[in-house]
């Protein structure tokens, strides 16, 4: 009976001594730091297959900034796939900046950005220091906006806009690409409603102002904060390249219905040709016809020759005329 009463001692006390050293460590440090968490509650996340350290170390971040937040709540959110570490940075940031962000709802952020690349502290940043953006972005392969006048001239613009994260609408609001597509489009519409390109040069902040005016942030996760042209100039003159070539498109319609009409006239004529042989074809049996009747005589078929001998010869020195001299 002894010995098995050893042996029991022996198993607590084993089992004790293990709880000590994986435990009472961590323990003894969030109890020193105000953040108490008992060793049953350790033992638990140990089962779970939670890092308790990982647990225990943001609760304690959290305890010294002033922020209460329980081991269960950051339990729960590291099994749904969540970090906690960022969780408690971007609670801590916003309290420091004076923004209200519940822990729920910091949850819903950084679960929510989960494998974009970027994170609820990211978010929390932003929204206290504005970050600016590219229009065109960088990734684009364009270096400028084009946009064109009422007088056809090109005008090339590059915006800078400077946005600031929206908390109530990250989640599930349009990204950096929707404010810089919209921005964009934007330039391109107030450039179109310009008299001249002249009036872009000489005051570009129309544009923004322009622009800044339409809510173009309705819906994204950011809030514009000013929209400033960085850089403008001149293009080409789209007006005067469409003109030149409608001009060209409308001397090809001319040149081929010219040549529709060429072609018909050497259609007429050959067919006039036609006619003429024919006719003269008729002409010797006329004139036998004339001989057998008694209604032509040899003298008058005589001259008939002579006249069209005369008229060769005419025809002949026409031609030769025509012809450039030769050396």
């Amino acid at each position: 009976m002894s010995i098995i009463l050893l042996i029991a001692v022996a198993v607590v006390g084993l089992v004790f001594a293990v709880v000590l050293i994986n435990f009472f460590g961590l323990w003894l440090r969030a109890l020193t730091s105000g953040a108490p968490v008992g060793i049953p509650t350790l033992i638990a996340m140990r089962l779970r297959g939670i890092p308790n350290s990982l647990i225990v170390n943001a609760r304690i971040t959290a305890v010294r900034a002033g922020i209460e937040v329980t081991t269960a709540e950051l339990e729960t959110h590291f099994l749904a796939g969540g970090s906690v570490d960022q969780v408690i940075r971007a609670l801590i940031a916003a309290d420091k900046a004076g923004i209200k962000l519940d822990f729920n709802r910091c949850c819903a952020i950084d679960l929510a950005t989960s494998g974009s690349g970027k994170t609820v502290f990211d978010a929390v940043r932003t929204s206290v220091n504005p970050r600016v953006i590219d229009c065109p972005g960088t990734d684009s392969g364009k270096g400028t906006i084009d946009g064109v006048a009422k007088d056809g001239i090109t005008v090339l613009a590059r915006a800078r806009v400077t946005v600031r994260s929206n908390l109530d609408r990250f989640v599930g609001g349009a990204t950096e690409e929707t404010i810089i597509a919209r921005v964009g489009e934007g330039i391109v519409r107030a450039i179109g409603s310009k008299e001249t390109y002249k009036g872009v040069l000489e005051n570009p902040q129309d544009i923004s102002k322009d622009v800044l005016n339409r809510g173009l942030d309705a819906g994204t996760a950011y809030e514009i904060l000013s929209i400033d042209i960085a850089d403008v100039g001149v293009g080409n003159n789209i007006g005067a390249k469409l003109q030149t070539e409608q001009a060209e498109a409308d001397k090809q319609v001319a040149q081929a219905k010219a040549e529709m009409r060429r072609a018909a006239a050497v259609a007429a004529e050959q067919e006039m040709r036609a006619k003429v042989v024919e006719a003269e074809a008729q002409v010797p049996l006329a004139v036998a016809e004339a001989f057998r009747k008694g209604n032509l005589g040899i003298m008058d078929y005589q001259k008939i020759r002579n006249v069209s001998a005369d008229t060769d010869m005419r025809s002949s020195i026409a031609k030769d005329a025509g012809k450039p001299p030769t050396k």
